[in-house]
């Protein structure tokens, strides 16, 4: 591609960027079009067409958060997602820049800039926009379970070989972040449905006003604003998998509709009278502890036992710290290709600290800290900077370790005051003596 291409759009309130900016750009672009706001950005990219779009974060002074020009990075990616967005940011609003990324803009410049690395960018966002009419991004909707080396994932994954194939409803339990989701889209994927739609259902989103409507259907005249029938989530998943996340969520007096679909396998729409039978297989998640909610009267036993004929539970992260450096590197591979940074690897202080934090939102705690990581590296490998973790003595595992050493040398310390006394001992670390004989045990006094 030549060095004077493709169209590009500025869209910054400042007279002197956007002046500076028309004499820079036109040695580079074929056509530049300057705009100082917003307001009639809709009509110039239907009238202008551009390859690119440099857009300004912040348009008013009084106001400067952000937030319009984020606004603006997803109207355009909806309105003309061909068109790729650079962000033009200030220093201190860098986090808005990656948020911006996160929703769909290509890349951030920080001002004051410099011109190799605006122009670099500029000129790599529009070859991206010349080369595919709608860039494909990876999903990370339709990931592939990570396993891992563990035990437990191990485990599971015999499990799911056993399962899968047959139509066992099967409740995934875990923490947030854990890959619950991801887990029930593997069985989907290996079961004998997997040529049919997996629909999933964030039951404890659902509007109580609209819970019968979002999964049963309505027949048009049901209601007020019903224009038209709608089919519910569980037609919608006929022949295949219906995946209601987060079911502990769902109010006590709506779980008995819930348990009478899947009893009698069959929907009577909203406002209808025809009882639609549907074929299903019911995969269900939460993060919640049902067993407990079953005794505290607050979810229905029946349906309890309805949806557990399979029960799978994810481990957490921190007891599964072997697969933490693999699922960072693929993390790595995933954003450096989405974000085109030329990141080789991670360097050796930076693995430590990853591998020593306690990651308490797991999976999904840890793909966040590495996609903000790419984001904003600088060089070809990533490194504690780009991380922006605490690395103090209190952060994750390294905090746990200093905790228990500082335990040791206070019963040590006990021991030594009380000759080995163990009750004195005990009083002394204001503890009881059986705790006081584990603390022993635990660190072999």
């Amino acid at each position: 591609m030549s060095s004077k291409e493709g169209k590009i759009l500025v869209v910054d309130d400042n007279a002197g960027i956007r002046q500076a900016l028309k004499i820079l750009l036109p040695l580079h672009f074929a056509e530049v079009e300057a705009i100082p706001s917003p307001a009639s950005l809709v009509s110039t990219l239907e009238r202008f067409r551009p390859d690119v779009v440099l857009l300004d974060m912040n348009f008013n002074t009084s106001i400067n958060t952000g937030n319009e020009g984020l606004y603006w990075v997803a109207e355009i990616k909806k309105m003309t997602p061909e068109v790729e967005v650079v962000l033009f940011t200030a220093y201190a609003d860098i986090a808005l820049a990656v948020e911006g990324m996160k929703r769909g803009a290509f890349d951030f410049i920080v001002k004051p800039w410099d011109n190799d690395k605006l122009m670099a960018t500029l000129t790599a966002a529009r070859d991206k926009a010349r080369k595919a009419k709608a860039p494909v991004i990876p999903s990370e909707a339709k990931e592939s379970m990570f396993w891992g080396t563990s035990r437990a994932m191990a485990a599971i994954r015999r499990t799911l070989d056993k399962i899968a194939p047959t139509d066992a409803t099967v409740l995934i339990t875990g923490e947030n972040g854990t890959g619950k989701d991801v887990l029930a889209r593997e069985i989907h994927a290996h079961s004998l449905r997997s040529g049919k739609p997996m629909v999933a259902v964030d039951a404890g989103a659902i509007p109580e006003t609209l819970f019968e409507s979002e999964l049963f259907g309505h027949v048009k005249g049901a209601f007020t604003d019903a224009h038209a029938d709608h089919v519910g989530k569980f037609e919608q998943a006929d022949g295949g998998t219906l995946f209601l996340d987060e079911i502990g969520n769902i109010p006590l007096h709506l779980q008995a509709k819930l348990l009478r679909a899947l009893q009698n396998r069959s929907i009577v729409r909203v406002g209808g009278t025809q009882s639609v039978p549907v074929d299903i297989r019911l995969i269900c998640a939460t993060n919640m502890d049902l067993e407990a909610l079953v005794r505290e009267g607050r979810f229905r036993e029946d349906l309890y036992y309805r949806i557990n004929t399979v029960h799978i539970d994810l481990p957490p992260l921190r007891d599964r710290r072997e697969d933490i450096m693999p699922l960072a590197e693929l993390f790595l591979q995933r954003y450096a290709e989405k974000y085109h940074r030329p990141l080789s690897g991670i360097d050796p202080e930076a693995a430590d600290l990853l591998k020593e934090q306690r990651w308490s939102g797991n999976i999904r705690e840890l793909q966040n800290c590495m996609e903000k990581a790419v984001i904003l590296s600088e060089g070809s490998v990533l490194t504690v900077k780009d991380l922006q973790l605490d690395a103090g003595p209190q952060s994750g595992l390294a905090g746990d370790r200093q905790a228990e050493r500082s335990e040791e040398s206070k019963v040590r310390e006990a021991m030594d005051r009380s000759k080995g006394n163990i009750s004195a001992a005990a009083k002394l670390l204001g503890v009881s003596r059986p705790t006081l004989y584990a603390k022993l045990k635990k660190y072999g006094l």
